[in-house]
Protein backbone atom coordinates (compact mmCIF):
# COMPACT_ATOMS: atom_id res chain seq x y z
CA UNK A 1 0.00 0.00 0.00
CA UNK A 2 1.24 3.34 -1.21
CA UNK A 3 1.68 6.26 1.74
CA UNK A 4 -0.62 8.41 -0.09
CA UNK A 5 -3.51 5.65 -0.10
CA UNK A 6 -2.32 4.57 3.72
CA UNK A 7 -3.61 8.30 4.98
CA UNK A 8 -6.34 7.90 3.03
CA UNK A 9 -7.78 5.11 4.62
CA UNK A 10 -6.71 6.37 8.04
CA UNK A 11 -8.25 9.93 7.51
CA UNK A 12 -11.22 7.99 6.41
CA UNK A 13 -11.13 5.97 9.61
CA UNK A 14 -10.92 9.10 11.90
CA UNK A 15 -13.81 10.99 9.22
CA UNK A 16 -16.28 8.17 10.15
CA UNK A 17 -15.71 7.92 13.91
CA UNK A 18 -15.88 11.01 14.63
CA UNK A 19 -18.66 11.49 11.69
CA UNK A 20 -17.38 14.93 10.07
CA UNK A 21 -16.89 15.34 6.58
CA UNK A 22 -13.10 15.67 5.02
CA UNK A 23 -13.04 19.62 3.80
CA UNK A 24 -11.10 19.78 0.06
CA UNK A 25 -9.79 22.67 -2.07
CA UNK A 26 -11.53 23.76 -5.18
CA UNK A 27 -8.54 23.57 -6.89
CA UNK A 28 -7.71 19.91 -5.80
CA UNK A 29 -10.91 18.28 -6.13
CA UNK A 30 -11.35 20.08 -9.84
CA UNK A 31 -7.88 18.51 -10.35
CA UNK A 32 -9.40 14.95 -8.92
CA UNK A 33 -12.55 14.76 -11.38
CA UNK A 34 -10.43 15.63 -14.12
CA UNK A 35 -8.20 13.14 -13.73
CA UNK A 36 -11.12 10.42 -12.97
CA UNK A 37 -12.85 11.47 -15.97
CA UNK A 38 -9.89 11.63 -18.46
CA UNK A 39 -8.90 7.95 -17.33
CA UNK A 40 -12.70 6.92 -17.76
CA UNK A 41 -12.54 7.99 -21.30
CA UNK A 42 -14.10 11.77 -21.91
CA UNK A 43 -12.18 14.16 -23.97
CA UNK A 44 -10.77 17.65 -22.93
CA UNK A 45 -14.03 19.20 -23.54
CA UNK A 46 -15.92 16.84 -22.14
CA UNK A 47 -14.24 16.48 -19.08
CA UNK A 48 -13.89 20.40 -18.36
CA UNK A 49 -17.40 21.02 -18.58
CA UNK A 50 -18.30 18.42 -16.07
CA UNK A 51 -15.75 19.98 -13.41
CA UNK A 52 -17.11 23.16 -13.92
CA UNK A 53 -20.68 21.89 -13.60
CA UNK A 54 -20.11 19.42 -10.30
CA UNK A 55 -17.57 21.41 -8.41
CA UNK A 56 -19.54 24.61 -8.87
CA UNK A 57 -22.59 22.84 -7.58
CA UNK A 58 -20.79 21.48 -4.75
CA UNK A 59 -19.56 25.01 -3.78
CA UNK A 60 -23.06 26.27 -3.99
CA UNK A 61 -23.93 23.95 -1.28
CA UNK A 62 -26.46 21.61 -3.85
CA UNK A 63 -24.29 18.39 -2.96
CA UNK A 64 -27.03 15.99 -3.98
CA UNK A 65 -25.80 17.06 -7.81
CA UNK A 66 -22.60 18.20 -6.82
CA UNK A 67 -18.96 15.97 -7.06
CA UNK A 68 -20.74 13.27 -5.27
CA UNK A 69 -22.21 11.95 -8.87
CA UNK A 70 -18.48 11.44 -9.85
CA UNK A 71 -18.75 7.30 -9.53
CA UNK A 72 -21.57 7.65 -11.31
CA UNK A 73 -20.16 9.75 -14.71
CA UNK A 74 -17.16 7.45 -14.42
CA UNK A 75 -19.23 3.86 -14.77
CA UNK A 76 -21.68 5.60 -16.93
CA UNK A 77 -18.57 6.58 -19.47
CA UNK A 78 -16.96 3.29 -18.96
CA UNK A 79 -19.91 1.52 -19.98
CA UNK A 80 -21.03 3.28 -22.86
CA UNK A 81 -23.86 4.68 -21.73
CA UNK A 82 -22.27 7.99 -22.42
CA UNK A 83 -19.75 8.86 -25.17
CA UNK A 84 -16.58 10.46 -24.15
CA UNK A 85 -15.83 11.68 -27.20
CA UNK A 86 -19.25 12.77 -28.92
CA UNK A 87 -20.13 14.81 -31.60
CA UNK A 88 -22.40 17.53 -31.51
CA UNK A 89 -24.13 19.03 -33.63
CA UNK A 90 -26.26 22.51 -33.91
CA UNK A 91 -28.71 23.46 -36.36
CA UNK A 92 -30.54 26.72 -36.65
CA UNK A 93 -34.02 26.71 -37.69
CA UNK A 94 -35.43 30.37 -36.89
CA UNK A 95 -34.40 33.69 -36.33
CA UNK A 96 -33.94 32.62 -32.60
CA UNK A 97 -34.53 28.88 -32.32
CA UNK A 98 -32.11 25.70 -32.73
CA UNK A 99 -31.47 22.32 -31.87
CA UNK A 100 -28.37 20.56 -30.69
CA UNK A 101 -28.28 16.58 -30.94
CA UNK A 102 -25.67 15.96 -28.29
CA UNK A 103 -24.63 12.97 -29.71
CA UNK A 104 -24.85 11.03 -26.40
CA UNK A 105 -22.49 13.09 -24.47
CA UNK A 106 -22.25 13.73 -20.93
CA UNK A 107 -24.96 16.58 -20.17
CA UNK A 108 -22.70 19.25 -18.80
CA UNK A 109 -21.13 19.47 -22.19
CA UNK A 110 -24.53 19.50 -23.76
CA UNK A 111 -25.75 21.84 -21.50
CA UNK A 112 -22.82 24.61 -21.91
CA UNK A 113 -22.91 24.44 -25.49
CA UNK A 114 -26.57 24.61 -25.68
CA UNK A 115 -26.66 27.70 -23.59
CA UNK A 116 -23.67 29.36 -25.61
CA UNK A 117 -25.80 28.65 -28.81
CA UNK A 118 -28.64 30.04 -26.98
CA UNK A 119 -26.88 33.19 -25.98
CA UNK A 120 -25.82 33.50 -29.82
CA UNK A 121 -28.69 33.53 -31.12
CA UNK A 122 -30.31 36.11 -28.19
CA UNK A 123 -27.32 38.36 -29.17
CA UNK A 124 -29.27 38.99 -32.72
CA UNK A 125 -32.57 38.25 -31.68
CA UNK A 126 -32.82 39.66 -28.28
CA UNK A 127 -33.67 35.77 -27.67
CA UNK A 128 -32.43 32.33 -27.90
CA UNK A 129 -33.77 28.93 -27.39
CA UNK A 130 -32.28 25.63 -28.34
CA UNK A 131 -34.21 22.45 -27.43
CA UNK A 132 -31.17 19.59 -27.13
CA UNK A 133 -31.75 16.14 -28.24
CA UNK A 134 -29.71 12.81 -27.52
CA UNK A 135 -28.33 14.22 -24.20
CA UNK A 136 -27.57 12.53 -20.81
CA UNK A 137 -28.13 13.47 -16.94
CA UNK A 138 -26.45 17.16 -16.59
CA UNK A 139 -26.12 17.34 -12.54
CA UNK A 140 -27.54 20.51 -11.45
CA UNK A 141 -29.39 23.02 -13.74
CA UNK A 142 -28.30 25.98 -12.39
CA UNK A 143 -25.48 25.18 -13.87
CA UNK A 144 -26.36 26.41 -17.50
CA UNK A 145 -29.17 29.01 -16.41
CA UNK A 146 -26.36 30.68 -14.49
CA UNK A 147 -23.75 30.42 -17.13
CA UNK A 148 -26.05 32.58 -19.56
CA UNK A 149 -26.24 35.15 -16.26
CA UNK A 150 -22.58 35.58 -15.68
CA UNK A 151 -22.82 36.66 -19.39
CA UNK A 152 -25.08 39.09 -18.80
CA UNK A 153 -28.54 37.15 -20.14
CA UNK A 154 -31.45 36.42 -18.42
CA UNK A 155 -31.15 32.41 -18.58
CA UNK A 156 -33.93 29.37 -18.50
CA UNK A 157 -32.90 25.78 -18.27
CA UNK A 158 -35.44 22.46 -17.56
CA UNK A 159 -34.80 18.68 -17.81
CA UNK A 160 -36.76 15.95 -17.69
CA UNK A 161 -35.72 12.84 -16.53
CA UNK A 162 -36.67 9.37 -15.30
CA UNK A 163 -39.56 8.64 -13.31
CA UNK A 164 -39.35 8.57 -9.33
CA UNK A 165 -42.46 10.77 -8.63
CA UNK A 166 -45.90 10.16 -7.66
CA UNK A 167 -48.10 11.66 -9.90
CA UNK A 168 -50.66 13.69 -7.59
CA UNK A 169 -53.58 11.47 -6.35
CA UNK A 170 -51.35 9.09 -7.81
CA UNK A 171 -50.11 5.46 -6.62
CA UNK A 172 -47.31 5.10 -9.37
CA UNK A 173 -44.87 7.07 -9.98
CA UNK A 174 -44.66 9.15 -13.54
CA UNK A 175 -42.92 11.93 -13.75
CA UNK A 176 -39.50 12.67 -13.36
CA UNK A 177 -37.63 15.37 -10.72
CA UNK A 178 -38.13 17.48 -13.47
CA UNK A 179 -35.90 20.78 -12.38
CA UNK A 180 -36.39 24.34 -13.52
CA UNK A 181 -33.69 26.90 -13.22
CA UNK A 182 -34.01 30.75 -13.67
CA UNK A 183 -31.08 32.76 -13.35
CA UNK A 184 -30.63 36.69 -13.82
CA UNK A 185 -27.50 39.25 -13.95
CA UNK A 186 -27.34 41.78 -10.98
CA UNK A 187 -24.97 44.74 -11.28
CA UNK A 188 -22.27 44.32 -8.89
CA UNK A 189 -23.23 41.32 -7.35
CA UNK A 190 -23.69 37.60 -8.29
CA UNK A 191 -26.66 36.97 -10.12
CA UNK A 192 -30.18 35.99 -9.14
CA UNK A 193 -30.38 32.34 -9.31
CA UNK A 194 -33.31 29.66 -8.85
CA UNK A 195 -32.24 25.97 -9.03
CA UNK A 196 -35.22 23.69 -7.77
CA UNK A 197 -36.62 20.59 -8.62
CA UNK A 198 -40.54 19.73 -9.48
CA UNK A 199 -40.57 17.33 -6.70
CA UNK A 200 -40.70 17.27 -3.19
CA UNK A 201 -36.89 17.00 -2.83
CA UNK A 202 -33.96 15.83 -5.64
CA UNK A 203 -34.13 11.79 -5.67
CA UNK A 204 -30.25 12.22 -5.29
CA UNK A 205 -30.76 13.68 -2.21
CA UNK A 206 -32.28 10.39 -1.06
CA UNK A 207 -29.77 8.53 -1.91
CA UNK A 208 -27.22 11.16 -0.27
CA UNK A 209 -29.26 11.08 3.01
CA UNK A 210 -28.85 7.09 2.47
CA UNK A 211 -25.91 7.25 2.21
CA UNK A 212 -25.08 9.26 5.18
CA UNK A 213 -27.92 7.47 7.51
CA UNK A 214 -29.64 10.49 7.52
CA UNK A 215 -33.70 11.17 8.42
CA UNK A 216 -35.47 12.72 5.36
CA UNK A 217 -38.23 15.67 5.65
CA UNK A 218 -41.45 14.84 6.64
CA UNK A 219 -44.20 14.51 3.64
CA UNK A 220 -41.46 14.08 0.88
CA UNK A 221 -41.47 10.42 0.23
CA UNK A 222 -43.38 7.13 0.62
CA UNK A 223 -42.23 3.41 0.66
CA UNK A 224 -43.89 0.66 -1.77
CA UNK A 225 -46.72 0.66 0.55
CA UNK A 226 -47.79 3.98 -0.65
CA UNK A 227 -46.73 5.60 3.31
CA UNK A 228 -45.13 8.72 4.00
CA UNK A 229 -41.35 7.82 5.05
CA UNK A 230 -38.75 9.52 6.91
CA UNK A 231 -36.20 6.88 5.85
CA UNK A 232 -34.64 7.10 3.36
CA UNK A 233 -33.98 3.18 3.06
CA UNK A 234 -37.89 2.48 3.09
CA UNK A 235 -38.38 5.32 0.29
CA UNK A 236 -40.04 4.48 -2.93
CA UNK A 237 -41.69 7.37 -4.54
CA UNK A 238 -41.47 10.91 -4.36
CA UNK A 239 -44.15 13.24 -3.91
CA UNK A 240 -44.20 16.56 -6.21
CA UNK A 241 -43.94 19.83 -4.55
CA UNK A 242 -46.53 20.66 -2.76
CA UNK A 243 -47.11 17.21 -0.77
CA UNK A 244 -49.83 15.53 -0.58
CA UNK A 245 -52.24 18.61 -0.58
CA UNK A 246 -51.00 20.92 -3.11
CA UNK A 247 -48.75 18.40 -5.22
CA UNK A 248 -51.17 19.19 -8.27
CA UNK A 249 -48.65 22.56 -8.24
CA UNK A 250 -45.53 20.41 -8.44
CA UNK A 251 -47.07 18.03 -10.62
CA UNK A 252 -48.34 20.56 -13.29
CA UNK A 253 -44.76 22.10 -13.39
CA UNK A 254 -43.18 18.83 -13.88
CA UNK A 255 -45.47 18.41 -16.60
CA UNK A 256 -44.68 21.49 -18.41
CA UNK A 257 -40.71 20.31 -17.94
CA UNK A 258 -41.81 17.16 -19.79
CA UNK A 259 -43.44 19.41 -23.02
CA UNK A 260 -40.70 21.40 -23.01
CA UNK A 261 -38.23 18.97 -22.78
CA UNK A 262 -39.31 16.13 -24.42
CA UNK A 263 -41.81 17.29 -27.04
CA UNK A 264 -39.68 19.89 -28.53
CA UNK A 265 -36.43 17.91 -29.26
CA UNK A 266 -38.22 14.63 -30.03
CA UNK A 267 -36.79 12.56 -26.84
CA UNK A 268 -38.47 10.54 -23.88
CA UNK A 269 -41.10 11.38 -22.16
CA UNK A 270 -40.42 11.21 -17.85
CA UNK A 271 -42.02 7.33 -18.00
CA UNK A 272 -40.11 6.50 -20.66
CA UNK A 273 -36.75 7.40 -19.90
CA UNK A 274 -34.86 3.97 -18.77
CA UNK A 275 -33.65 4.39 -14.83
CA UNK A 276 -30.33 6.20 -13.75
CA UNK A 277 -29.42 3.47 -11.96
CA UNK A 278 -31.23 0.77 -12.75
CA UNK A 279 -31.12 0.65 -16.15
CA UNK A 280 -28.20 -1.06 -18.83
CA UNK A 281 -24.91 1.44 -18.85
CA UNK A 282 -24.27 0.73 -22.26
CA UNK A 283 -28.21 1.85 -22.96
CA UNK A 284 -28.13 6.02 -24.27
CA UNK A 285 -31.26 7.29 -22.20
CA UNK A 286 -32.06 10.35 -25.04
CA UNK A 287 -32.73 12.62 -22.78
CA UNK A 288 -34.19 16.35 -24.01
CA UNK A 289 -33.48 19.49 -22.33
CA UNK A 290 -34.58 23.01 -23.23
CA UNK A 291 -32.55 26.37 -23.18
CA UNK A 292 -33.78 30.00 -22.94
CA UNK A 293 -31.47 32.96 -23.44
CA UNK A 294 -32.83 36.47 -23.43
CA UNK A 295 -30.98 39.83 -23.71
CA UNK A 296 -32.01 42.11 -20.98
CA UNK A 297 -31.58 45.47 -23.40
CA UNK A 298 -33.42 44.37 -26.14
CA UNK A 299 -36.39 44.59 -23.68
CA UNK A 300 -35.26 48.09 -21.92
CA UNK A 301 -32.31 49.98 -21.68
CA UNK A 302 -29.32 47.84 -20.00
CA UNK A 303 -28.92 51.08 -17.07
CA UNK A 304 -32.69 50.68 -16.16
CA UNK A 305 -33.04 46.88 -16.15
CA UNK A 306 -29.88 47.35 -13.50
CA UNK A 307 -31.52 49.94 -11.25
CA UNK A 308 -34.80 47.92 -11.28
CA UNK A 309 -33.54 44.72 -10.43
CA UNK A 310 -31.19 46.24 -7.53
CA UNK A 311 -34.48 48.31 -6.35
CA UNK A 312 -36.25 45.17 -6.25
CA UNK A 313 -33.53 42.81 -4.63
CA UNK A 314 -33.15 45.80 -1.93
CA UNK A 315 -36.51 45.96 -1.19
CA UNK A 316 -36.77 41.98 -0.55
CA UNK A 317 -33.84 41.52 1.71
CA UNK A 318 -35.15 44.90 3.88
CA UNK A 319 -38.61 43.01 4.61
CA UNK A 320 -39.14 42.38 7.95
CA UNK A 321 -38.01 38.73 9.04
CA UNK A 322 -39.52 36.13 11.58
CA UNK A 323 -37.75 35.75 14.75
CA UNK A 324 -34.47 34.23 14.03
CA UNK A 325 -34.78 34.09 10.24
CA UNK A 326 -33.24 36.22 7.47
CA UNK A 327 -35.32 37.55 4.13
CA UNK A 328 -33.46 36.33 1.40
CA UNK A 329 -33.65 36.38 -2.43
CA UNK A 330 -33.49 33.63 -4.60
CA UNK A 331 -29.46 32.81 -4.80
CA UNK A 332 -28.45 34.55 -1.45
CA UNK A 333 -27.98 31.26 0.33
CA UNK A 334 -25.66 29.41 -2.68
CA UNK A 335 -23.39 32.64 -2.68
CA UNK A 336 -22.92 32.71 1.38
CA UNK A 337 -22.16 28.89 1.39
CA UNK A 338 -19.37 29.88 -1.93
CA UNK A 339 -17.90 32.03 -0.07
CA UNK A 340 -17.82 29.96 2.69
CA UNK A 341 -16.46 26.75 1.02
CA UNK A 342 -13.83 28.97 -1.39
CA UNK A 343 -12.17 29.73 1.80
CA UNK A 344 -12.33 26.62 3.64
CA UNK A 345 -12.81 24.04 1.55
CA UNK A 346 -15.56 21.69 -0.31
CA UNK A 347 -16.88 18.89 2.65
CA UNK A 348 -17.32 15.11 1.49
CA UNK A 349 -19.25 13.04 3.99
CA UNK A 350 -17.73 9.90 4.79
CA UNK A 351 -18.95 7.86 2.39
CA UNK A 352 -17.84 10.05 -0.63
CA UNK A 353 -14.41 10.28 0.81
CA UNK A 354 -14.10 6.10 0.84
CA UNK A 355 -15.84 6.39 -2.18
CA UNK A 356 -13.22 8.71 -3.84
CA UNK A 357 -10.76 6.55 -2.30
CA UNK A 358 -11.59 3.71 -3.85
CA UNK A 359 -11.79 5.25 -7.13
CA UNK A 360 -8.88 6.80 -7.22
CA UNK A 361 -7.29 3.33 -6.35
CA UNK A 362 -9.31 1.41 -9.13
CA UNK A 363 -8.64 4.24 -11.96
CA UNK A 364 -4.79 4.11 -10.70
CA UNK A 365 -4.96 8.36 -10.08
CA UNK A 366 -3.21 10.72 -7.15
CA UNK A 367 -6.02 10.64 -4.34
CA UNK A 368 -7.61 13.30 -2.99
CA UNK A 369 -5.50 15.41 -0.70
CA UNK A 370 -7.80 16.92 1.98
CA UNK A 371 -7.26 20.47 3.76
CA UNK A 372 -6.16 18.71 6.85
CA UNK A 373 -5.57 15.49 8.16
Amino acid sequence: MSDTHKVFKETAAKSTAADEAVRIQEPELARFLRDALSVAGADAPSTEAAVRALVGASLRGVDSHGVRLLPHYVKVLQGGRVKGRPQLRFEKRAAAVGNLDAGNALGHLAGYRAMEEAMILAEDAGIGAVAVSNSSHFGAAGAYSLAAAEAGYLGLCVCNSDSAVLAHSGRDVFHGTNPISFAAPVAGQRPYLIDMATSSIPFNRVLQFKAIGKTLPPEVTVDNQGRMTQDPAAANALLPLGGSTYGYKGAALAGMVDVMSAMLSGMRLSHEIPNMITSDWSEPRRMGQFFLALKPETFLPGEIYAERMAAYLKALRGESAQSGETVMAAGDREWAVERERSAIGIPLDAHNWQAFGELAQSLRVTPLTPVSI
